[in-house]
């Protein structure tokens, strides 16, 4: 008896060293996918940051009217363009864990075209944005201001409409370095580039919107030129079809409520690392399913979570500790830098929230239930967050601070409810559906959940 009692117990400590070990090897493939996808993503950024801080400098005109301008384009452009191209984490990654090498290429093909498209209609409203400022009832001069900084940026959400699912294109195959060192070239590119066409080129607030535009397309001509010479992309490399046009409705039916998951979280710089930790989990989680291996995908998203818990306290605690000193690289104005100070413990808890969401939306995107994501983030913004957002700031009178803790509020509730989704996935029923999805054509609205 108890022989028998000693060898279960050795067999169950076997078990979790053994468990453990899986769990370890892939915080490590997550690392590598994530760490660079990281820095892609914030490097991305940064390239309105670094205009906006250079613009800011000219005069306070200039910087509220680009700050409106880049938070205007974000809302509008570049984050719907970022969110619809998050469909490929689903279609793409499930194809590559499937080594449907042929259909990857095509995809990525069907998603340029249909964001291409997009841009049409988005590009007519930017160009107007400074007369429905105007319209609205916002100050007229920096309406104007704000209308010409956007309608510069026109070609670079052409450029971002080609980029993003490049990136996915990359991404799914965890080919991190080219994209690593495309978007830092970009970056170290941009820094001089913009500073010479704000202070030197007479163009002052206009240069640095000309200068996302010229980085941005750097960006898209790298990528492209690797894809199409790099042997690493050889099995993936498609010449493009008619098959291009025939997935077009299948990209939408993922990338609209994709487009929502995205756009009602928090897109800024704090947010590139949850994001790029989203990208990797979704990258591991699609291409194990794409494989039918449900007990790696489930592997891969408790290792993503450790990671993430890791994360928020460091940049959470590095972020309070430098409050008083983080908004001189904005603006010398007192009175900004003060604001940011008193706002600091309220950016603090949007990290914490944006980690949690982030790691369980990349989840969503590799399992390829976006449209449960994006009825979650309206319920939980829409329902909660707004509603809260809206008392705090204009009855309480808390204002900018009431209106950033409704939308924490909407972010909470969203992860709780995200957290909940993620515990009661079937896994093997979502490997199945993988499979059934890209050989047999099948996009199944059954949720996989248990």
């Amino acid at each position: 008896m108890e022989e028998g009692l000693l060898l279960l117990k050795e067999e169950r400590e076997e078990r979790r060293r053994w468990v453990w070990g899986e769990v370890g090897e892939e915080v490590k493939r997550l690392g590598w996918i994530a760490a660079p996808m990281v820095v892609v993503t914030l490097s991305q950024y940064l390239l309105q940051v670094v205009s906006t801080m250079m613009v800011g400098h000219v005069g306070e005109l200039s910087l509220s009217s680009s700050a409106i301008a880049v938070s205007l384009a974000g809302v509008s452009g570049f984050s719907l363009l970022l969110g619809m191209a998050c469909a490929l984490e689903t279609l793409c990654g499930q194809a590559y864990g499937a080594q449907q090498y042929q259909k990857l290429g095509t995809q990525t093909y069907t998603a340029i075209f249909s964001l291409v498209i997009f841009c049409l209609p988005l590009s007519i409203l930017w160009i107007f944005m400074g007369k429905i400022l105007i319209f609205i009832g916002q100050d007229p001069l920096i309406s104007h201001e704000a209308g010409k900084f956007i309608t510069w940026l026109v070609p670079a959400l052409f450029a971002y409409a080609i980029l993003q699912p490049l990136v996915r294109y990359f991404q799914m195959q965890s080919l991190t370095l080219p994209m690593l060192i495309s978007s830092c070239a970009t970056l170290a590119f941009h820094i001089p580039l913009c500073w010479v066409l704000v202070f030197k080129s007479g163009l002052d607030n206009l240069g640095g919107a000309l200068a996302i535009d010229i980085s941005i397309w750097l960006n898209v001509i790298f990528l492209i030129l690797y894809m199409k010479y790099s042997s690493s992309c050889e099995k993936t490399r498609v010449p493009i079809s008619m098959e291009v046009l025939w997935g077009v409705g299948e990209f939408f039916s993922f990338a609209i409520p994709s487009a929502v998951m995205i756009c009602l979280n928090t897109v800024a710089t704090l947010y590139a690392i949850p994001y790029g930790f989203g990208a990797a989990v979704s990258t591991r989680v699609s291409n194990e399913l794409g494989a039918g291996n449900p007990q790696g995908a489930r592997v891969a998203v408790f290792a993503m979570m450790f990671l993430a818990v890791a994360e928020t306290t460091i940049v959470s605690a590095t972020l309070f500790a430098c409050r008083r000193v983080f908004g001189y690289t904005f603006s010398n104005e007192k009175e900004v830098v003060d604001y940011f100070t008193a706002m600091a413990p309220l950016v603090c808890l949007t990290v914490i929230m944006d980690s949690v969401q982030g790691v369980l939306s990349g989840v969503a995107r590799g399992c390829g239930w976006q449209h449960i994501g994006a009825y979650v983030n309206l319920g939980a913004f829409y329902l909660c967050g707004i509603p809260i957002a809206a008392v705090l700031a204009f009855w309480v009178q808390l204002r900018g601070k009431g209106l950033w803790i409704g939308i924490q509020a909407g972010a909470f509730v969203q992860a709780i409810m995200m957290a909940i989704i993620t515990r009661s996935t079937n896994w093997d029923k979502q490997a199945t559906q993988a499979r059934e999805r890209i050989f047999d054509g099948k996009s199944s609205t059954d949720d996989g959940l248990k």
